[in-house]
């Protein structure tokens, strides 16, 4: 009887699960936390894929790692992810899949969530707005498209602070807190409140802090940039149709009703299908002499710069993980794009979980192998 949780305690779990469909807190007793399946919970708008279809060359006998070293140990590589809780894996080098694996009851065919690789999914529609004209310049101050943000002190937060996580947010990074802002964002059902509650804790432009707060304000610039044409329909334009991706897919919204996308998070996808935004990447910009985002931008995006509280390792909401020109989408659970133009190699890496490895380092160990 002493395991027994006290009747108060049971009453209050069962007055959450009813209320679990209106409210934030109840979504994140029932769902907490950050889950594989999470794009099965929450409403989305769905991403039609193009008439032509793009497909990666397939290699006979392809070159991929037989093991896998960690602090001086070796460990067979195929096992290794497995152990870690990887679903996908597949190794593209010169436009030919070198490897291609996936586990327990995951295929090519399978949906996995984003997480925060859509940070850099959001980033290159903001490219695409300034190619348009819809956005003129990162330099633009955000109030210009948030204009109700004058209030909260956002006058000097530029498009620019935004990308590089240097806009002072006061934002708490935790999905452990059911109280606390990441979890408002992911759990709530009115991300444009949410929004225009922020506040600043820094002054712009001193200090790196990564707060997905940050990417939802580019979601919302860009939501006010487009007028009458969601997100989702401008990323079905621009990037998923173009870029012939082999299946449809979706990204999550707040609510059903009107509902704004969650930017910082939740596209929703083949692992083949995130690959071809590494292409994308590689080839700065240009997809089979198409140019889908100037390549300005993805040179921008993609460099290394400690200028006015910027973080070498971060840059336009891309993860730098060296100093040799690689750089990847990352997304929590272990969700990865990797890309290293040197080697015109592409990974993606997706889990259920990231285990024990450490991703950055052996993704990069990877790249060196070839």
């Amino acid at each position: 009887m002493k395991n027994l949780r006290p009747l108060p305690f049971l009453l209050f779990l069962a007055l959450i699960a009813t209320t679990a469909n209106s409210c934030k807190l109840g979504r994140f007793v029932i769902y907490n936390f950050a889950d594989i399946k999470d794009h099965k919970k929450f409403p989305a708008r769905d991403i039609e894929k193009g008439k032509e279809t793009f497909q990666f060359s397939v290699a006979e006998d392809g070159k991929a790692p037989k093991v896998v070293t960690v602090k001086d140990q070796n460990y067979p590589f195929e096992a290794y992810l497995e152990d870690n809780k990887t679903v996908a894996f597949i190794i593209i080098r010169n436009d030919t899949i070198q490897y291609e694996n996936y586990w327990g009851k995951y295929d090519k065919e399978s949906i996995v969530p984003s997480f925060s690789m859509a940070k850099s999914f959001t980033s290159i529609l903001i490219g695409c707005a300034i190619d348009d004209q819809l956005i003129q310049s990162v330099n633009d101050p955000v109030t210009g498209y948030i204009p109700e943000l004058a209030e909260n002190g956002f006058d000097e937060v530029t498009i620019a602070h935004l990308l590089q996580m240097t806009s002072g947010l006061d934002f708490k990074e935790s999905y452990i807190n059911p109280f606390g802002d990441a979890a408002t964002f992911y759990y709530g059902r009115n991300l444009r409140k949410a929004v225009g509650k922020m506040k600043l804790e820094d002054k712009p432009g001193e200090r790196f802090d990564y707060v997905s707060g940050s990417t939802q304000l580019l979601g919302l610039v860009l939501e006010r940039a487009l007028k009458d044409q969601t997100i989702t329909s401008y990323l079905e334009e621009k990037i998923w149709k173009p870029l012939e991706m082999e299946y449809d897919a979706s990204w999550s919204i707040d609510r059903k009703k009107n509902g704004m996308e969650k930017t910082f998070c939740c596209v929703n996808a083949r692992a083949r299908d995130y690959a071809k935004i590494g292409r994308l990447y590689l080839n700065k910009g240009n997809w089979n002499g198409r140019q889908i985002v100037s390549e300005q931008w993805v040179n921008q995006s993609t460099r290394i710069d400690t200028t006015n509280g910027s973080a070498w390792y971060y840059q336009y909401q891309w993860w730098l993980p060296t100093k040799s020109g690689d750089f990847m989408a990352q997304g929590i659970l272990g969700q990865y794009i990797y890309v290293h133009p040197e080697k015109n190699l592409i990974i993606v890496r997706l889990g259920k979980k990231s285990g024990d490895a450490d991703w950055w380092s052996l993704l990069s160990s990877f790249g060196k192998a070839y």
